[in-house]
């Protein structure tokens, strides 16, 4: 492996990609095939360890689109079938493509617990907050009052946060990229598959047919998403604007924008940004953040290492196990017990 370089047509299968026209999820895809090899490179993952397992929903298709080994689950168990993948084999680089209804409807309870158990997984959850597959009904990401089929006369629910509802199940790793942005989400699948552990990706990504425009109030064109959005990157000032002449402030125990030069805020005042925190105070504030009281925060918002790694613990666990037994094989076993001859 160490003469060959791979390219992202080594990553692409023969298959048609069956997405609408100007569908986000084309974006994405192409990210993720520019990212592979340079990931394939700096972890010395060659590329038959690469897997990518999907649930139900227009994301799900992803793993057709894809020259790697894959496996099409079913509706919201992904993250299921990814844990039992990984823990079998831990060798293998495990990457999960998933929706907003997905993961954190039908899927919620797989979702959380491949968090909390810090399953050592690479998720990239599509949020184009709708249900498109189906053909339009509302999500759990979809914004309150959001009139959609299931919701003729607007929704009557809070969306979830899904950064918060990451960080708040112990998650060790969390990003947010924006499906046209290709160069930043490459950043972030890298910035994961380089976390051990669980790392969760949100995509916040556009469906023209039944959701157009969800995510246009900040993220519509590139003047638009440098003064409503901010790109973090640790050891890096929060700062954002055409000029980057925006920052971030803690004051008073919240966030706050200001403008760099004025009210007597200097780029001292501007707080540096550090993914690295165990403590999840800060980083909840920052993915929480939205526009139009604040910026929303893009990039790696959160990555801390974690001993407690569920495929590995459960890993070594097995070969503990197996090192004091007295069975090694199918015959010790049979053997193990009381025994008889029949006549």
């Amino acid at each position: 492996m160490a003469d060959y370089k791979y390219t992202p047509a080594d990553f692409k299968s023969d298959q048609e990609v069956r997405w609408c026209p100007g569908c986000g999820d084309h974006a994405i895809l192409s990210a993720v095939q520019r990212a592979l090899p340079e990931i394939a490179d700096a972890l010395d993952t060659p590329h038959n360890l690469f897997t990518f397992v999907s649930g139900i929903g227009c994301s799900s298709r992803f793993i057709y689109y894809m020259k790697t080994y894959g496996f099409h689950s079913v509706h919201g168990r992904a993250n299921a079938v990814a844990t039992g993948v990984k823990t079998a084999n831990p060798r293998l680089s495990v990457w999960v493509t998933t929706g907003d209804g997905d993961s954190l409807a039908i899927g919620g309870n797989h979702f959380i617990h491949a968090i909390r158990r810090n399953v050592d997984l690479n998720v990239i959850l599509f949020n184009n907050e709708i249900y498109g597959l189906t053909k339009g009904q509302y999500s759990p990401t979809s914004k309150l009052g959001k009139i959609t089929k299931t919701s003729p006369y607007g929704t009557v629910e809070k969306p979830f946060n899904p950064g918060e509802l990451v960080i708040g199940a112990k998650g060790t790793f969390f990003a947010r990229t924006i499906d046209m942005e290709v160069a930043l989400s490459k950043e972030c699948m890298i910035a994961a598959a380089r976390h051990t552990g669980m790392s969760v990706i949100e995509a916040l990504q556009n469906c023209v047919i039944f959701n157009d425009k969800t995510h246009a109030d900040f993220a519509a064109d590139k003047a638009t998403r440098a003064e409503r959005t901010v790109t973090l990157r640790h050891g890096e000032k929060m700062l954002f604007g055409a000029n980057n002449e925006k920052g971030i402030v803690f004051e008073n125990m919240k966030l706050k924008v200001v403008t760099v030069g004025q009210d007597g805020y200097t780029l001292d005042d501007v707080l540096t940004h550090d993914a690295h925190e165990r403590d999840t105070t800060l980083h909840s504030m920052l993915a929480a953040m939205k526009y139009p009281d604040y910026p929303v925060a893009l990039g790696v918002i959160r990555s801390v290492e974690d001993d407690s790694v569920y495929d590995r613990a459960v890993e070594k666990q097995v070969e503990e196990v197996k090192a004091a037994s007295k069975i090694h094989c199918v015959d010790d076993l049979l053997r193990s017990g009381a025994t008889w001859e029949v006549e």
